[in-house]
C-alpha cells in the first residue's frame, strides 16, 4: 500500500501572523491569505493534475497542535487515509481526535514517536479549489 504521497503543507507557530505574513511577503514574495499560502504544482505521476502544498502561520496561543506542545506540525498528503489509520492503529500510533471529512479532502491526526502532532490529508477534488 503507497502511504504518504508529499507534504501537504507546513503550519508553525509565531509570534503575531500578520507580521509573519508580511515579513515572507516582503522578504519572500509570498503572497498570503487568511490561511497563509497555496503553492500549487504539477502532478509529476499525473502532469495534467495540479498537487497543493499550504505554508501556515498560526498564532502563538493555537490550539490546534495540541496536545504536542512542538512549534510546527507537518501535513502528509496520503493515499487511503482509511487504510492508513488501521494500520497505524495496529502498530500503536496515538491517534488525535475523529477523522473529518471536507470537500478538500480527509484529515486525520496521530502523534509521532516524539510526541509531535502529525496531519494526515487525503485529497480530493483539489483542482477545484486552486486560485
Amino acid at each position: 500500500m503507497k502511504k504518504v504521497t508529499g507534504i501537504g503543507g507546513i503550519f508553525f507557530k509565531c509570534a503575531d501572523v500578520q507580521v509573519t505574513k508580511d515579513w515572507y511577503e516582503k522578504n519572500l514574495g509570498i503572497e498570503g491569505d487568511q490561511y497563509g499560502h497555496t503553492f500549487w504544482q504539477r502532478d509529476a505521476e499525473n502532469p495534467e493534475q495540479k498537487t497543493s502544498q499550504q505554508w501556515s502561520p498560526f498564532p502563538k496561543d493555537t490550539d490546534y497542535f495540541q496536545p504536542s506542545d512542538q512549534e510546527f506540525m507537518i501535513n502528509y498528503r496520503v493515499e487511503n487515509l482509511d487504510q492508513l489509520l488501521v494500520e497505524l492503529q495496529s502498530n500503536g500510533v496515538t491517534l488525535v481526535g475523529e477523522p473529518q471529512d471536507f470537500d478538500y479532502g480527509k484529515f486525520a491526526w496521530a502523534l509521532d514517536v516524539d510526541g509531535r502532532k502529525i496531519e494526515l490529508w487525503e485529497p480530493k477534488n483539489e483542482h477545484l479549489f486552486e486560485k
